[in-house]
């Protein structure tokens, strides 16, 4: 394995890290919503309580997670995979036919997620082709669900045993 091997051959080295889904939702800055998929979401600390994301550089939503001020992290149940592939696709308006509450800084928090995470967005990181960014969460809240999982380039669900 090299740096110099194709994307391709990373992509599927990193896929068999099992990740959890999650959307992260903003208001734009025309007084829309933003809203895209992501499996890059980590917690960093607990005191303060800080996460992270990461979206590309060419990620048309880039400009307006940038420039929110707070984001809405919506940790995926596992029912919602039809909710991810909204969210990971170019749509108009991906919130359209969808109810949502008003979170911090008037963050869209999705129905039926395993847990949403309000934050207040402090720092951005180049990261080479992506942009990191840091937040302090101001707000969380989880349900006993099952989480929906990201392993091998597929959905999963968690078995029990």
């Amino acid at each position: 394995m090299t740096k110099r091997q194709p994307h391709r051959a990373l992509r599927d080295a990193f896929g068999q890290f099992a990740t959890g889904v999650a959307v992260v939702t903003a208001r734009n800055g025309q007084g829309g919503f933003v809203g895209m998929t992501v499996n890059s979401f980590s917690s960093v600390s607990l005191d303060p309580p800080l996460v992270l994301w990461s979206l590309g550089l060419e990620s048309p939503s880039r400009v307006f997670f940038e420039s929110a001020s707070y984001y809405a992290i919506n940790v995926l149940a596992a029912e919602q995979q039809e909710l991810s592939q909204r969210f990971a696709t170019p749509h108009v308006d991906k919130f359209n036919g969808i109810s949502w509450a008003e979170g911090l800084g008037g963050a869209p928090l999705l129905p039926g997620c395993a847990a949403w995470v309000e934050c207040r967005s402090t720092h951005h990181y180049a990261g080479g082709d992506h942009v990191i960014l840091l937040a302090e969460v101001e707000r969380f809240r989880a349900e006993p669900k099952p989480p929906l999982i990201f392993h091998g380039g597929r959905y999963r669900s968690l078995s029990e045993g």
